[in-house]
């Protein structure tokens, strides 16, 4: 449920950041449809734009198909309880406040089978014969064709005083029970602390990669704002401030992921301690 959550998440952020980048083309194309009828600018230029505008709504297109399949996905799992309102913001999950996983339910879980395997071995071992067995039965015949059918009434009480192979394999099966639970038992031991240590390895690396995206960010929109104010001078060159656009909008939905994608680790690292979402 929350690998679907925040896969939803990350569409919904492709889908603002491309309905953005749709907004900057058209008011772009517009600026340049503007100058070309002014003669400033050639055709090709608007064409360019107008290419831009085109490569936008695509985008956009794909983006927002994306977010319909993310969204019936997590419908599939939770159709009750997920609020699925557009205004609806992703909000992480507060960091875990210990790393404990003493109480984790799939380890809970495995012990009370062992605990039960040890019990059903310690009733086997108890038990060193099969229980009595009381036979009722009835026949009913007649001796020659004509006479009248007799019944017979059959009372059989049957005792086992030896432990027999039946014991035997029922207390070696219960033997063998338990030795598998106990394994399991060991192995998520050592299981669960490791995968507890590489989600929280994994948010640190997060926090590092989110600090980068928002610098990137910033010197990106301000580059945005260089280029676009020396465009309008005329001093710059469509091709130049369409791959400045480009950038820009790439650095916003790098810095914009990784938020999710933070958000996302520390709520992985909150399913690797058994904790339930919040």
């Amino acid at each position: 449920m929350r690998e679907a959550w925040w896969q939803w998440q990350r569409a919904r952020i492709d889908a603002d950041i491309a309905r953005g980048q749709l907004d900057s083309a058209r008011r772009l194309a517009a600026d340049v449809a503007r100058r070309a009828r002014a003669g400033d600018l050639a055709r090709a230029d608007q064409h360019q734009a107008d290419g831009a505008v085109a490569a936008a709504e695509s985008g956009l297109a794909q983006a927002e198909a994306a977010v319909a399949v993310a969204l019936q996905q997590v419908r599939s799992l939770a159709p009750e309880s997920v609020a699925t309102s557009a205004a609806v913001l992703p909000t992480a999950e507060p960091e875990p406040a210990g790393n404990e996983i003493a109480a984790h339910p799939a380890l809970a879980e495995i012990q009370a089978r062992a605990a039960v395997a040890e019990r059903a071995v310690a009733l086997a071992a108890t038990q060193s014969r099969a229980n009595p067995e009381l036979t009722l039965a009835t026949t009913r015949d007649r001796g020659a064709a004509g006479e009248r059918y007799g019944q017979t009434v059959t009372l059989a009480l049957r005792i086992p005083f030896g432990a027999g192979a039946r014991h035997d394999s029922r207390l070696a099966a219960s033997r063998a029970d338990a030795l598998e639970a106990q394994a399991q038992l060991a192995i998520d031991r050592a299981r669960l602390p490791a995968e507890r240590d590489a989600a929280r390895a994994r948010v640190e690396a997060t926090r590092t990669q989110l600090s980068a995206a928002e610098r990137r960010a910033t010197l990106a929109r301000e580059t945005r704002g260089f280029f676009d104010k020396s465009f309008r001078l005329g001093e710059t060159d469509l091709p130049t401030r369409l791959r400045i656009e480009t950038e820009a909008a790439e650095a916003e939905r790098q810095a914009a992921r990784s938020r999710i994608e933070l958000a996302a680790a520390i709520s992985s690292w909150r399913q690797a301690l058994g904790l339930l979402p919040q």
